[in-house]
């Protein structure tokens, strides 16, 4: 292989059939994407990618790095181009993905950002920018004004927080008589388009022209919901080199993914859109349900593996899933914990949902981290596990499964180390505040009590539920003394009682309960 590097300049040197079916060069932009990290690029590109092929027009996406210049500088050399990895069990798959046009650094030029938002070329933004880049305070579900971040946008300086850079170019709009603008989120938040439009108007309410902007965005701007699905494990070296020597030319922003995707979107917009329904996204009166089952069953179950996957000493997502009782945790998770807390999903066979999750964990060739799906917990877990806990109470449940993955977070988050006694790193944007919270506590009561009473993490009223907190306590107990393995067998041996509200036998959530563990021999 030559040291030539992908771009419009040797495309056609790339095998016709990895190449993109339109010429990259002749679409304009159309669309902002805040956040161009690999899930944006092996998702929604690809599917915007696949509509431009069957309706044409100009929908080329302008990307925004958020915190680093990295992949502008693996994607402006490219001119935009990258190739997308599709691992399905042996087989791979090489494709060039030519529907990203534009690359800027939101964190070095925050004012282009806000111009592009503004163009009135543009009539959709995106964003994937994590749970944590929405800077939402969970105990009001509001902007969190003391975030340095957001207050540093409120005093006028150029925008680098995503909400902030909306905000600016929305403001903008107005101003020039730009036009409307449809904001789509495609972030795992319950009905994260109604999240983000109460962001937005949160910041844009404390402007100068705060009334007029709010009018404007209620007049102009839609924030549909979505539901995004596609395991994107972080690329490495093997991988770049792969996907040069399929391509024939050096590709410095390759991105790696399963053959399974999905993208649920509330049929919602202020203006044009690409013909994403002709790339098999799913257009609905209401995403909720759908996001609902997606961040429980996957999400959750994910996490879960990954926390056991940690302490157990495993690397990548398959081989936490091949260990002694992970699988029947995660089994029980969805079955007995997630199920009886989602609404009805015509057309979705929740059992071979779950089995089809169960096999796509298992997918080796994707090489899927515990490490890269652990980070964040903070964040994560609230929409992950603890909504779970908190509705399986309310109908009377036990949930053990989802309490067992909320021990083993924070057996890696206190403990920071494996069954082995490894030092385990932790990536949270709270982990200052989590050793802080937890540096006094007492055994694992203690380290359960002060982390249960913790309103960035746990709802008000989590704190008072005895069965939760003497559950995590054993469970957390169990973790420590006898490590990841046993503690799944004990929790998958103890008696099956996934009753809901009404059924007999359904334990009410009591002020007080003991957890229903079965004890093993030591």
């Amino acid at each position: 292989m030559s040291g030539r590097r992908l771009s419009l300049s040797t495309l056609g040197s790339v095998p016709a059939s990895m190449r993109p079916p339109f010429d990259p060069a002749s679409i304009g932009v159309g669309i902002v994407h805040l956040g161009i990290g690999a899930f944006h690029r092996a998702h929604q590109a690809t599917f915007t990618q696949d509509a431009l092929a069957v309706v044409p027009g100009d929908w080329g996406i302008c990307g925004v790095t958020q915190r680093s210049g990295t992949v502008q500088r693996q994607l402006s050399p490219q001119d935009g181009l990258y190739s997308l990895l599709e691992r399905s069990g042996r087989a791979t798959r090489a494709s060039v993905v030519g529907a990203v046009r534009e690359v800027l650094d939101g964190s070095a030029d925050p004012a282009a950002v806000v111009e592009r938002i503004a163009s009135p070329e543009v009539h959709v933004v995106t964003l994937t920018v994590t749970e944590k880049g929405y800077r939402r305070d969970p105990a009001t579900g509001s902007l969190n004004w003391e975030d340095h971040e957001v207050r540093a946008d409120l005093a006028g300086r150029d925008p680098r927080t995503p909400v902030g850079q909306l905000v600016a170019g929305i403001r903008a709009r107005r101003r020039r008589g730009a036009g409307g603008l449809t904001v789509v989120s495609c972030d795992n938040l319950p009905d994260n388009g109604a999240v983000l439009g109460h962001l937005v108007s949160d910041l844009a309410e404390r402007g100068d022209d705060g009334p007029e902007t709010l009018d404007w965005i209620g007049s102009n701007v839609r924030f549909p919901s979505t539901m995004v699905d596609r395991i994107v494990p972080a690329t490495t070296d093997t991988d770049r080199a792969e996907a040069s020597g399929l391509l024939g030319v050096a590709d410095e922003a390759t991105v790696v993914g399963e053959a399974f995707r999905q993208w649920v979107v509330e049929d919602d917009f202020a203006g044009p859109r690409p013909g994403w329904e002709h790339a098999g996204v799913l257009l609905v009166d209401d995403a909720r349900p759908w996001e609902r089952a997606k961040v429980r069953l996957l999400n959750g179950s994910h996490s879960t593996l990954a926390y056991l996957g940690q302490l157990a000493g495993c690397g990548l997502v398959a081989d936490a899933l091949a260990r002694p009782g992970f699988e029947a945790v995660v089994r029980r998770l969805m079955s007995d914990d997630v199920e009886p807390t989602l609404g009805p999903l015509p057309g979705l066979d929740l059992g071979g949902y779950e089995e089809q999750l169960l096999a796509r964990f298992a997918n080796r060739a994707l090489r899927h981290r515990c490490a890269q799906i652990a980070a964040d917990g903070s964040q994560k877990l609230p929409l992950r596990l603890v909504g779970t806990v908190v509705d399986r109470r309310r109908q009377g449940g036990e949930p053990l499964a989802a309490l067992l993955g909320i021990a083993a977070w924070m057996r890696c988050a206190v403990d920071r180390c494996d069954d082995r006694g490894a030092p385990l790193a932790l990536d949270d944007p709270l982990a200052d505040a989590i050793a802080e919270r937890t540096s006094r506590a007492a055994g694992p009561g203690g380290v359960v009590d002060a982390l249960l009473g913790w309103t960035a993490m746990f709802p008000p009223g989590v704190a008072d539920d005895r069965f939760v907190a003497d559950t995590l306590a054993e469970l957390l107990t169990h973790l420590r003394r006898d490590g990841a393995e046993a503690t799944a067998r004990h929790v998958t041996a103890s008696p099956r009682r996934p009753a809901g509200p009404g059924s007999p036998g359904a334990p009410g959530p009591t002020p007080r309960g003991r957890p229903n563990l079965r004890k093993e021999p030591h």
